[in-house]
């Protein structure tokens, strides 16, 4: 044989927090764990670089030792996950031990077809080596296909697990909440509505309240570089306060308080010159950092308006509205490597910011709602996951070709694999050849009101970007898209507004739009460290 088999759909050792990101790498046979080939001529590595090889991807430690010894014990929730996670590792390190078989068996077959053996080993003897290896190599390949199904389990197992713990961390709020709540003349009646509620369910309900300052400690992108011209201005609102974006006479952009401290005039209605904001009604003019330079027709006085931390960053324009010292580093929002951007739109749409998180953190709805844009013709699945590790706010959907993830304070990150427009392929996006990435900044305007940035890049096509108005057929699709949703988001609210639960009874694919929701509740309460937080 002139060719070398590598199991590189093996990952390198899997972490915990990785772990439920495993069942898409291993996938390829059946559906399950997969045995790819790299293919090169046997002459071209050395004894040295087969070793170096094949040794990142199987010289793995054995984890059975490391496992918590837990036999005879009943465990909490959360001693079962770890329990579970370590059900993963194991699966791993035995298909690792598994493809290594079949890698030396493979070098065998090469070393008994070699020529030179030819020189001293009759095709009788040829023939009844290849015939035993061929016998070890069917077993070996039997063997790969159990540790298939051992994968496959240990990720039901770890899932369900999830489900668990995510149902205890809502059992512990509820009691948290009941705990300190004043105890009023209807007891009786509220515990029975207790014991009507599902044991899983989130209270959201009623008016949305005023939002809370801890909420306001982050970077908030605001809107696309490419939006803000030198003499352009773009008014926004955030957390109910108005506020107006402008570049200085360096170029950098500045946030300040969109009414003149004059009159209360909109500032936004005025214009910019030379780096300055200027009002329409008696011609004061702001710096980026809120100071007023001009007077005309009276003494210049010393009066400053309120403005905000402002940085540009990767095509985006962010914004600190909170109290506290902003933190020096703003995440990345960059499509991945060898995309290119299409679209930016930027929407003001009358929901919450988080129902519309809500909405975008979920695609189980996709085949009921949007069967006359991009779901239109999908087949409604008998089962819809979403698989992400137990400490993370990213994961995957099953069986959707769909990476997600949640970024805080208000982004949602997404990959989808497609073969041509409107069309899902594959049962993971590293099974797709072609790509859509696209980016939703959902910022809280006021308590009625979002202002949304959507950006959409794809990994093939790059000539789509330069036919004339094809910006205006994104927004177009985009719109559409969305108006699908806002028919239905738009109900939920008024619902929740006369007092209904918008989150009264979770079930297993909503489990990312459940993260969200305690993240935020945990932000809110104060907790320290946040829930899903990524390891710093």
């Amino acid at each position: 044989m002139t060719a070398i088999a590598a199991a590189v759909a093996l990952s390198l050792p899997i972490s915990l927090c990785n772990s439920c990101k495993v069942s898409k790498k291993f996938q390829g046979v059946k559906g399950g764990f997969g045995v790819f080939a790299v293919l090169g001529e046997a002459n071209s590595l050395g004894p040295s670089d087969k070793k170096s090889l094949w040794g990142t991807l199987f010289d793995v430690e054995d984890p059975r030792s490391k496992a918590p010894q837990c036999k005879g014990r009943f465990l909490d929730v959360y001693q079962a996950l770890e329990l579970a996670r370590y059900d993963i590792q194991y699966c791993d390190w035995r298909a690792r031990q598994d493809l290594r078989t079949i890698v030396l068996l493979h070098e065998k077959v090469v070393e008994v077809l070699n020529p030179l053996a030819r020189e001293y080993k009759s095709i009788g003897t040829m023939k009844k080596e290849l015939a035993e290896l061929q016998g070890e190599l069917a077993q070996a390949h039997k063997q790969v296909h159990i540790s298939e199904a051992r994968v496959s389990a240990a990720l039901d197992k770890l899932a369900y697990m999830e489900e668990l713990v995510n149902g205890k961390l809502l059992e512990d709020k509820a009691k948290m909440e009941s705990s300190i709540a004043a105890p009023s003349s209807s007891t009786s009646t509220q515990s029975l509505d207790t014991m009507k509620r599902p044991r899983k369910s989130l209270d959201v309900s009623g008016p949305v309240q005023p939002y809370h300052p801890r909420l306001k400690n982050f970077w908030y992108p605001v809107a696309f570089s490419t939006d803000l011209k030198d003499e352009t201005m773009i008014p926004i609102d955030c957390f109910e306060e108005p506020w107006v974006l402008f570049r200085g006479k360096d170029g950098n952009p500045g946030c300040i308080q969109n009414t003149c401290a004059h009159r209360a005039c909109p500032l936004h209605l005025g214009s910019v010159n030379e780096g300055r904001i200027q009002c329409p009604y008696h011609g004061w003019e702001y710096t980026t950092d809120g100071k007023c330079e001009k007077m005309p027709s009276t003494r210049l006085l010393n009066v400053k308006i309120k403005s905000l931390p402002c940085l540009e960053q990767e095509g985006m324009i962010w914004i600190w509205p909170g109290d506290d010292p902003p933190t020096t580093t703003l995440p990345s929002l960059q499509p991945p490597s060898g995309f290119v951007i299409h679209a930016e739109i930027v929407m003001e749409l009358p929901v919450e910011h988080g129902l519309l998180l809500d909405n975008l953190l979920d695609l189980a709805h996709a085949p009921f709602t949007h069967t006359s844009t991009f779901a239109k013709g999908w087949t409604v699945p008998s089962l819809v996951k979403f698989l992400t590790p137990a400490s993370g706010l990213q994961g995957y959907w099953d069986p959707y070709p769909i990476d997600m993830e949640f970024q805080p304070p208000c982004m949602v990150l997404s990959t989808i694999g497609i073969s041509k427009p409107g069309k899902l392929e594959g049962q993971s996006t590293k099974e797709c050849a072609t790509h859509l990435h696209q980016l939703h900044v959902c910022l809280p305007s006021s308590r009625n009101k979002t202002r949304l940035l959507y950006r959409m890049s794809l990994d093939f096509a790059p000539l789509l970007k330069h036919i004339p108005f094809m910006h205006y057929l994104w927004r177009h699709f985009a719109e559409q898209v969305l108006n699908e949703d806002l028919r239905l988001v738009i109900g939920q609210q008024e619902r929740m507004i006369n007092g209904a639960n918008v989150w009264n009874w979770p079930v297993a694919y909503d489990k990312l739009g459940v993260r969200y929701r305690l993240w935020r509740d945990a932000v809110e309460r104060g907790s320290k460290p946040l829930p899903f937080s990524k390891p710093m």
